[in-house]
C-alpha cells in the first residue's frame, strides 16, 4: 500500500532529521575506514554492500537506528477507554510486554515525560523495598482531551522513580480539519490543560488521593527546540490544598518538532487574555448569584435554612458553580442502560472527606471525575455527580438534588423526571430507585396536588461558566475505561483465599474442614440471581438454585446458606466482616455430623476496574438429636 505523497515526503524528513541527530552518517564512516582497515585482506580492497551492512549489524548501528524509530506502547500501562480515537503511550525503559502502534505523521503529538520526583517528605523515612515485598505505592493518572493514561506503580519514596512517557495527540476540535497537523498558533487556542492524579495505594490496596494538578502545557510552545523542562509542584487535598506534597520533573517535547517556534511574548499575552476572560465571567456570574440569592431569600422566611448549593469546593480547594460537576456523559459498549449504569456507580467505594480534628464535622469536597474514578470511591456528591451525568448521557432529564436524610444529616441523590409527570429518585450509594409521590397530609385524599414552585436561574448565566470549553469551568470529562480485571481468574484467587482462611479459622477451633466442590458449583445461579437483580430490579432463577440444593442435599441432612456482597477484592477483610455475622459465623464454625463445607466466589466486573464481589458461605450436616 503506497503512501500519499505529502505523507510520504513528511516521513522521508522524519527520518532525515533522526539520521542527522544520531550522527549516523559519521558512525557509518568510522566503520567503513575500520573494516577496511582491519578486517579485509590485502588482495580485496573493494567493499561490497552486504560488507558493509553485516558490519553496521554486528556493532548494533542499525538496531540503534530502528529503536529511534520505533514507538511502542504499553499494553498494561495505557487504559481502555470507550473513545474511538486511539491514545499512544510509550516508555523510555522498555517494559516487559510491547507491541508496535501506528504513529501518524500528519499528525501533532505532545510527548510527555515524567522524570523522577523529589520532596515527597512524608515518605522520608520510608526503607527501600525488598525484592518482592509487597509496598505502598504512587500511580500517575493523566487526562488530556478525551485520552487517558496511567503510569506504572512505583514504590512510594521521597523521590519516587517515576520514569514514564505519554504520547498525547493534539488534534483540532472540528471534523473537516481534524486530520491535518496542527501548527503552533493552532494549538496556542487550545486551552484544555493534562489533568494529572497522583493516587496512593497502600499494601491493602486502598486508595487515597494525594493531588489534583492541571498542567499548562503550552509553554513548550515558546522553547527553543521544542523541549521544555519544568518542575510541577503538587499540592495536598482538602484541607491540605495549601501544603506541598512533593515535586515532579516533567519534560514536554513536541513531535514532529515545530518547524517555528512561537515567542514567549505572545504565549504570556495569551495566558494572561485568558485569566482575564476567566475572572471577568466569574465576577458576573458571582454577582448574578448574590442578586438570585436576595429574591430566593425575600420569597419566604424558611428559605434561609435551606439547603442550597450555587458554589462548592473541588479537591484543590477551588469553588466552582455546582452546575460544572454535571455534563452528560456517555459510557459507549461499557454501560447498556441507567440502572446498570446506578449499578456501576453504587460499586463504587463510598468514603467521606477526611477531617483533621475532632467534632464529627463534615468535611465539603466534590472532586473532579478525573480524581474520583482513579481513586474509586468518593463521598455522596461525587456519586450523585457521576450518575447524574450518566443519566444525562441517556437522555433523561436528570438533576442532582441537595437535602437531608435521617436526623437532618446532609445528603445528596439524583432526581429524573418522566415526560407523564413521574419522578424518579435514584439512591447514587445503593443504586435502589424510589417513586416520588408529593403528598400534603393537611390536603383531603383525592385533592390534585398544585406544581412545584421553583425558582430558577438564568440559563445564559449557568452557560457562561458552565458549558463545555469553557475555560473556568471543570475541564471537560474523561472518558470511562474498561475493566482490568479479569473476573474469573480474579473470582478463583479469592475463593481460593477464603478457602484457606475458613480452614485455619477452623483448625484453631480443633476443627476438621471437608469441602463439596459439587456444593460449592452449585451456588453460583444465585450468586448471578442476587446481582441481576441488583441492577436490573429483577429476580430470577431461585427456582432453579433451590431445587438444585435439594437434590445435593441427603435426606435428614440440614442446609444453611449465607450470600454477602462487597465492593472490594481484599478476602482477609472479607472474612473478618463475614465472621461479625452470627449467622455467618455459625456456617463456618459448623458442628455435627458429615459436615461438608463450601464457598463459592463470583466478581462482577464494571468500569474503571470497579467490581461487585459477592460471596456465599454455605454447609450441609446430618441433623444428630
Amino acid at each position: 500500500m503506497a503512501l500519499p505523497p505529502a505523507k510520504g515526503s513528511e516521513l522521508k524528513r522524519l527520518i532525515q532529521q533522526q539520521l542527522q541527530k544520531m550522527d549516523v552518517h559519521g558512525r557509518i564512516r568510522e566503520v567503513l575506514a575500520e573494516t577496511i582497515r582491519e578486517e579485509l585482506a590485502p588482495e580485496h580492497q573493494q567493499l561490497s554492500m552486504e560488507d558493509l551492512i553485516k558490519a553496521l549489524r554486528q556493532r548494533g548501528i542499525i538496531d540503534d537506528v530502528m529503536k529511534e524509530l520505533k514507538f511502542v506502547t504499553d499494553v498494561n500501562g495505557k487504559e481502555r477507554t470507550s473513545s474511538p480515537k486511539p491514545s499512544t503511550h510509550f516508555v523510555d525503559r522498555e517494559p516487559p510486554v510491547l507491541k508496535k502502534t501506528n504513529i501518524d505523521p500528519t499528525r501533532r503529538y505532545l510527548y510527555l515525560q515524567v522524570l523522577g520526583g523529589k520532596a515527597f517528605l512524608e515518605h522520608l523515612q520510608e526503607p527501600d523495598p525488598l525484592p518482592g515485598q509487597i509496598c505502598s505505592t504512587f500511580t500517575l493518572c493523566l487526562h488530556f482531551r478525551n485520552q487517558r493514561f496511567r503510569s506504572k506503580p512505583v514504590p512510594c519514596a521521597c523521590e519516587p522513580d517515576f520514569h514514564d512517557g505519554f504520547l498525547l495527540e493534539v488534534h483540532k476540535e472540528s471534523l473537516g480539519d481534524g486530520s491535518k497537523m496542527v501548527d503552533a498558533t493552532t494549538m496556542l487556542s487550545v486551552c484544555d490543560p493534562v489533568h494529572m492524579v497522583l493516587i496512593r495505594t497502600d499494601t491493602f490496596g486502598e486508595t487515597t488521593l494525594v493531588a489534583s494538578y492541571f498542567l499548562e502545557w503550552r509553554s513548550v510552545l515558546a522553547a527553543e527546540n521544542g523541549i521544555t523542562n519544568v518542575a510541577v509542584e503538587l499540592l495536598g487535598v482538602g484541607t491540605e490544598s495549601k501544603v506541598s506534597v512533593g515535586v515532579l520533573n516533567i519534560r514536554l517535547e513536541m513531535y514532529p518538532p515545530l518547524s517555528k517556534t512561537l515567542s514567549p511574548e505572545i504565549t504570556n499575552t495569551q495566558f494572561t487574555l485568558e485569566r482575564q476572560k476567566i475572572a471577568e465571567k466569574e465576577r458576573l456570574f458571582l454577582v448574578y448569584a448574590k442578586q438570585w440569592w436576595r429574591e430566593y431569600l425575600q420569597i419566604r422566611p424558611t428559605h434561609n435554612s435551606r439547603l442550597v448549593k450555587i458554589f462548592a469546593q473541588d479537591e484543590n480547594g477551588v469553588n466552582r458553580p455546582v452546575c460544572s460537576y454535571i455534563r452528560p456523559l456517555r459510557a459507549g459498549r461499557l454501560l447498556d442502560t441507567p440502572r446498570q449504569a446506578a449499578r456501576f456507580v453504587s460499586v463504587l467505594g463510598y468514603e467521606r472527606a477526611p477531617v483533621i480534628g475532632g467534632g464529627g464535622g463534615k468535611q465539603e469536597q466534590w472532586c473532579t471525575l478525573l480524581a474520583f474514578i482513579c481513586r474509586n470511591k468518593g463521598d455522596c456528591e461525587d456519586h450523585a455527580n457521576l450518575l447524574c451525568s450518566l443519566l444525562l448521557g441517556y437522555g433523561l432529564e436528570a438533576f442532582v438534588c441537595v437535602g437531608t436524610k435521617a436526623k437532618g444529616v446532609p445528603h445528596t441523590w439524583v432526581m429524573t423526571c418522566g415526560t407523564d409527570g413521574t419522578v424518579t429518585f435514584w439512591e447514587s450509594l445503593t443504586g435502589h430507585r424510589y417513586i416520588h409521590r408529593p403528598i400534603n397530609p393537611d390536603d383531603p385524599p383525592i385533592v390534585e396536588q398544585p406544581k412545584p414552585l421553583w425558582k430558577p436561574m438564568s440559563a445564559e448565566a449557568i452557560k457562561s461558566v458552565c458549558s463545555p470549553g469553557t475555560a473556568s469551568s471543570v475541564p471537560p470529562f474523561p472518558p470511562l475505561c474498561a475493566s482490568a480485571i479479569d473476573a474469573a481468574v480474579t473470582s478463583n484467587d479469592l475463593e481460593l483465599q477464603l478457602r484457606i482462611l475458613v480452614s485455619e479459622h477452623r483448625k484453631d477451633l480443633g476443627l476438621s474442614t471437608v469441602w463439596d466442590d459439587h456444593l460449592s458449583y452449585l451456588l453460583s445461579p444465585a450468586l448471578a440471581a442476587y446481582e441481576l437483580e441488583r441492577a436490573t430490579g429483577i429476580s430470577a432463577g431461585n427456582e432453579e438454585f433451590q431445587d438444585a440444593v435439594r437434590r445435593a442435599v441427603p435426606d435428614g441432612h440440614t442446609f444453611k446458606g449465607f450470600p454477602i456482597h462487597f465492593v472490594y477484592r481484599n478476602a482477609r477483610r472479607a472474612f473478618a466482616t463475614c465472621l461479625r455475622s452470627p449467622f455467618c459465623e455459625e456456617i463456618i464454625c459448623c458442628r455435627g455430623d458429615q459436615v461438608r463445607l463450601a464457598v463459592r466466589v463470583r466478581v462482577f466486573a464494571y468500569p474503571e476496574s470497579a467490581c461487585a464481589v459477592w460471596i456465599m458461605f454455605a454447609c450441609k450436616y446430618r441433623s444428630v438429636l
